[in-house]
């Protein structure tokens, strides 16, 4: 049997229907921002590997730290005992964040990254001793994880539509406009005292379809947030390490979180890490001699040395000027690649057109966003079959490279979608011939 026919028999893939599956393609190795599978062809890799590898694959540099590591202490236990890796990461992070933090917590994920900030933040209040402050904010459209309290904290659609009745009341919000801030505040000191914290994915909503929003309003709601002493928790699992052009989302922003959570490109896509940081005033609701207000939460692999070290080498890279150049580079692309496709747009086949930093995104116009519209999928073989590998959010494209991906390999992407976009057109014109004509 080969791998792809063992896969087949034994692995359950996420987020894959499994009745009627293609086979998956094994890949064998990695290189910059391309993937080479077992029949040796290559695919242009433009979502990064689910939005985590930003140096690319095959990286020395942060493979050699690993490697380095792993000969000295692969694992330990993260209570009676540290390592070096871990507190020299929390070091160097913690002055890079977008606000005033003072404590980072390890997990394995950005789901888990974001179960530790919302447990954190009601049992902040809890310890405070306002256990009324028990209800959570959060916007429409979100997408914060995959655990059950990560889910609770995003849209109710299609990832938690078989669990709607087990998750837990949040009060949703649309994300902030000018037609819509009023009501959001007008709601907000409404139920300001009832409330523990708000937690949002600032200016990007990756999963609920590449949707973008405003920092001046995400301001001005965040403002009147802190007025009312709620807790602010960003999601920065997407955006941090310069997906939005800055370093992160949260640098757009006058206001701060106050709990903000990472991962992805954190270890820039090699290692299983998540980071929870948290201001002194939210770890000081924890220093008491009272031991039942101990944060009971916790991973068999949190502050895994390995994954720390990646996460070092990572920052390390990230901060080097290259890295911040090629990240200019790639919003001028981007840039250029969006206003080809305007044409497209004023004849109605796409809409939408948007990017934030190094994050392009259109829909086609197949009516509102759908996770499970098929065009996705069409435009994932198309790509596929051309050696470029673009996962789109069903009717939603978006592009989301490695930040070392050449001019050329973006050329090619581009160019890839420009393709799939006319062949659409052309089937769509011929099938309302087809119609028209009575076939």
């Amino acid at each position: 049997m080969t791998i792809a026919e063992k896969d087949s028999r034994y692995v359950w893939h996420p987020y894959t229907h499994q009745a009627d599956r293609a086979p998956a393609i094994p890949v064998v190795k990695g290189k910059g921002a391309l993937l080479y599978d077992a029949d040796g062809n290559h695919y242009i890799d433009a979502v990064s590997s689910w939005w985590v590898n930003i140096h690319g694959h095959g990286n020395t540099f942060i493979a050699k730290k690993i490697y380095q590591q792993a000969k000295r202490l692969e694992q330990v236990i993260f209570t009676t005992f540290t390592h070096e890796p871990a507190v020299s990461l929390a070091e160097q992070l913690l002055p890079l964040l977008p606000g005033n933090f003072a404590r980072v917590f390890y997990s394995d994920d950005g789901s888990t990254a974001t179960e530790v900030a919302i447990k954190m933040a009601l049992q902040y209040w809890r310890n405070r001793g306002e256990s009324r402050r028990n209800k959570i904010i959060a916007f429409q459209h979100a997408y914060h994880g995959d655990t059950f309290g990560a889910m609770s904290i995003s849209e109710r659609g299609t990832f938690t539509m078989a669990f709607r009745d087990k998750l837990f009341e949040v009060v949703f919000i649309e994300t902030p406009r000018e037609d819509n801030i009023f009501l959001a505040q007008s709601l907000i000191r409404q139920h300001a005292d009832e409330i523990a914290c708000f937690i949002y994915e600032p200016l990007l909503q990756g999963a609920g379809g590449m949707k973008m929003h405003d920092p001046h309003h995400l301001d001005t709601l965040l403002s009147l947030m802190k007025d009312e002493g709620i807790l602010c928790i960003a999601d920065e699992v997407l955006t941090g390490f310069y997906r939005t052009g800055r370093l992160f989302a949260g640098d757009y922003l006058e206001q701060k979180a106050d709990i903000i959570c990472l991962s992805k490109a954190l270890t820039g896509g090699t290692m299983a890490l998540g980071v929870t940081a948290c201001t002194q005033q939210v770890h000081d609701a924890f220093l008491t001699a009272d031991r039942t207000k101990t944060f009971f939460h916790g991973h068999s692999f949190t502050a895994n040395p390995l994954a720390c070290t990646a996460a070092l080498a990572s920052l390390e890279l990230t901060l080097r000027p290259e890295c911040a150049k090629q990240v200019a580079y790639l919003v001028e692309w981007h840039a250029l690649f969006l206003g080809k496709l305007r044409r497209f747009e004023r004849k109605g086949f796409i809409s939408n057109l948007r990017q934030t930093g190094t994050i392009c995104a259109f829909d086609f116009n197949t009516g509102n966003y759908d996770y499970l519209h098929n065009i996705g999928s069409a435009l994932t073989g198309y790509g596929m079959k051309r050696g470029v590998y673009i996962r789109a959010l069903g009717n939603t494209v978006y592009v989301m490279p490695p930040y070392c991906i050449t001019r050329a390999q973006m050329r090619k992407v581009y160019r890839t979608i420009e393709s799939f976009i006319r062949l659409t057109v052309s089937r769509g014109q011929e099938d309302s011939r087809d119609k028209s004509s009575g076939k």
